[in-house]
């Protein structure tokens, strides 16, 4: 038999119903056709997705481990979420709440332990912020992340709203940011770093690279499950000295774990920085998943990333709950301080470095 990597689904179904549900998805998983009409042996027994495991979670709720053949993904990205759920995401019955990702992926190229040594940050917790609203010229926003910038924050990120548009094209946003954030980094001797967000197809997120690193940059963001799950690999290969960092839009799309598809998935095929929002804020995400989410990422080098209605007046609880292994990403509001901007900002930045970590 071929090597094996396991998928676990969460399937609601009755109980005398819930084996030949999961035998189901073995073979969807896997072949997608009645075993009865494949007369190849090898097939048989190295391809056929096999049930490992049926847990009873309550009356109608199963957790399903089902063993996949590595063949049937191999070094491709795209096709490994394929064997994971591509066909059974189309069942509304189903989520796919965990998996071993095969190791062929490469993971994390850059990630924690890159961002503690190029910040010279050793055991706390990072600070960030987020240029919005999209719709502003060039000036305008280059004009805010200099000002968050001269407040000592770790990281100044591209809203994952702002892509090449007419008031904003990257090509003359990237290098004007880049430049402003440089001016208060060279005033404040803080080494704080700008993220741009990547867009576009394949072809546009490399040239968009290429002109990130003329500029100095040494990391970006794109949101893997609109740009593709192949896109975040190739782009980590390609430029395996930047921090990929991974924006969640569309995560809550395809019923996926949110700590499998962010906390796990995203780290494997390259991310070294997991945004995801947390507890408490404008999504509806438990503590148990944040908690687990977080954990996913630290295991496989990768930055967590809280936010989503992120609050000043919620620093302290934050970091209680997520320890010195995270960044807290406060945009909005920071962003009510309107005119006192770097002040506000280094309260943030002061909050999180002075903070007592467990």
């Amino acid at each position: 038999m071929n090597g094996r990597f396991h998928a676990v689904y969460r399937v609601r179904s009755d109980a005398a119903d819930i084996q030949a549900r999961a035998q189901g998805i073995a073979v969807e998983q896997s072949v997608e056709m009645p075993l009865a009409a494949i007369d190849d042996p090898a097939v048989l027994s190295d391809i056929v997705g096999t049930v490992v495991s049926i847990q009873q979670v309550d009356d109608r709720l199963f957790d399903v481990r089902i063993a996949l053949a590595s063949d049937t993904v191999g070094d491709d990205a795209g096709q490994c979420m394929n064997m994971l759920f591509g066909n059974t995401s189309l069942q509304d019955d189903t989520i796919l709440l965990d998996a071993d990702v095969p190791a062929t992926f490469g993971g994390v190229r850059q990630g924690l332990a890159a961002l503690r040594s190029r910040l010279g940050v050793a055991a706390r917790a990072f600070a960030g912020s987020a240029l919005k609203p999209q719709g502003m010229p060039v000036a305008r926003l280059a004009a805010l992340a200099e000002r968050f910038a001269m407040g000592g924050l770790d990281f100044i990120k591209d809203d994952h709203g702002l892509a090449d548009q007419r008031y904003s094209p990257f090509a003359e946003r990237v290098p004007a940011i880049a430049e402003a954030v440089a001016r208060a980094t060279r005033s404040t001797g803080h080494p704080t770093r700008y993220i741009p967000s990547l867009s576009g197809d394949l072809d546009a997120m490399r040239a968009q690279l290429r002109l990130a690193q003329a500029c100095g940059l040494d990391c970006a963001m794109l949101a893997p499950a609109i740009a593709g799950f192949a896109t975040l690999r190739t782009l980590a290969d390609a430029f395996p000295d930047f921090v990929l960092f991974a924006h969640p839009a569309l995560g809550g799309a395809a019923r996926i774990a949110p700590d499998l598809l962010i906390g796990k998935l995203f780290p494997a095929f390259g991310a070294g920085g997991a945004i995801f929002p947390t507890y408490g804020g404008r999504f509806g995400y438990s503590q148990d998943t944040c908690q687990r989410l977080a954990g996913n990422a630290r295991a496989n080098d990768s930055l967590p990333i809280p936010a989503g209605g992120m609050t000043l007046a919620r620093t302290a609880e934050i970091l209680d709950f997520y320890g010195a292994d995270t960044m807290l990403l406060i945009g909005g509001n920071l962003l009510m301080a309107r005119e006192r901007i770097p002040e506000e900002s280094a309260r943030f930045a002061r909050a999180v470095a002075d903070h007592p970590y467990r």
